[in-house]
């Protein structure tokens, strides 16, 4: 997968709010500004042979991490009403077991599931030495009989290089062929590529396309994506409210940008009811998370009482977080600095165990 993220870029430039003068922080109305236009780019979802339990287990023993690939289980659902021995087996971590099975049911029913899956243990070296020509062998099997797991897995391959030379025009053609079959991450996928413009010819329009099939099927990363174009008017009619309703099912999802992007929203009333408090629950959890756009705006709600009661302490260690990771406010640094200087002490203490962690996270 490495070699095919080229949208690995945040969604979310900083928001741009404007310091709020500290002697007049308790009268100024905080208004949270969004971003301004800019197109989603986010990194593409990971292809289920990119995703390594915990660690391997001895043949024949259950693993110590079950593995959970993105989309393997439909891929891996048995033939007619039989039980799928095989995927039984992978899922336990009895990996010899699976392969032994999977490969008497490829070869002796053309079962397509069983094909995918001997793609997926070949291409991760589950219980067997990785193999990537092997695994393209029955990706390529299973794709060419219409199972999308197998085209999406291989686009991943053709478009890394991996089991072969990369083929980016090929591996466009097996998500296109994927997500049609309903494959989320392959709809979701193709939307980045029509973003970006790199692989295919730059289009809002079937980038909109592909992402809205991926939220509809619950995906948060494109419920996202979609409701930033809906935001921005790119390849959609500018619809506040519909992007409003996006973010909030993406927040819903636990969607770290999507909780600050509606945050923001809630806070200013953008496409649905204001309501600071809802706000100020949301960029908590997003500051929580580590996001300092939401660090640096749960601070100001805090210095100015929007939403929560007015905390100087906590308003001044949230600043502080914010500001080791890069989101620095003139406004806030002159609230803390009138402050007692025991409010202050009791700020800078508070925030200590995160600076610590940031400052060790860029040693």
């Amino acid at each position: 997968m490495t070699a095919c993220r080229h949208a690995a870029a945040a969604l979310l430039a900083a928001v741009v709010a404007g310091g709020l003068p500290a002697s007049a922080a308790a009268q100024a109305r905080l208004q949270l500004t969004p971003p301004p236009a800019q197109a989603p780019q986010r990194q593409a979802q990971a292809a289920p042979s990119q995703a390594k339990p915990a660690a391997k287990p001895a043949p024949q023993k259950p693993a110590a991490a079950k593995p959970a690939p993105a989309e393997v289980p439909p891929a891996a659902a048995a033939s007619g009403h039989e039980p799928d021995l095989a995927f039984g087996a992978f899922q336990r971590g009895y990996y010899l077991t699976a392969l032994s099975i999977a490969t008497h049911r490829a070869e002796a029913n053309n079962d397509v599931k069983a094909m995918t899956l001997l793609g997926e243990i070949y291409a991760n070296g589950f219980g067997v030495a990785r193999d990537d020509s092997k695994a393209v062998n029955w990706y390529k099997l299973a794709a060419d009989r219409g199972d999308r797991e197998a085209m999406f897995a291989l686009a991943m391959f053709r478009l890394a290089g991996r089991g072969g030379d990369a083929d980016r025009e090929q591996a466009t053609k097996l998500l296109v062929n994927a997500a049609k079959l309903g494959h989320v991450a392959a709809a979701y996928d193709l939307g980045l590529l029509y973003l970006e413009g790199q692989m295919v010819p730059q289009d809002y329009g079937r980038a909109a396309e592909f992402f809205r099939g991926a939220a509809q099927a619950g995906n948060p990363e494109a419920q996202y994506a979609l409701a930033t174009l809906y935001k921005d008017g790119h390849g959609v009619p500018r619809d506040m409210a519909e992007a409003a309703r996006l973010l909030a099912s993406a927040a819903l999802a636990d969607n770290t940008d999507a909780e600050l992007e509606f945050g923001i929203a809630l806070f200013n009333g953008t496409g649905v009811a204001k309501d600071e408090a809802a706000a100020a629950v949301l960029l908590r959890k997003a500051a929580r998370k580590g996001n300092p756009v939401a660090q640096n705006r749960l601070a100001n709600l805090l210095a100015n009482g929007k939403g929560v009661p007015a905390d100087p302490v906590q308003a001044i260690k949230w600043h502080l977080i914010a500001k080791a990771s890069g989101d620095d406010d003139a406004g806030l640094e002159s609230f803390m600095h009138e402050q007692k200087p025991e409010i202050q002490a009791a700020g800078e203490k508070a925030a200590q165990p995160w600076l610590a962690a940031i400052k060790e996270s860029h040693s």
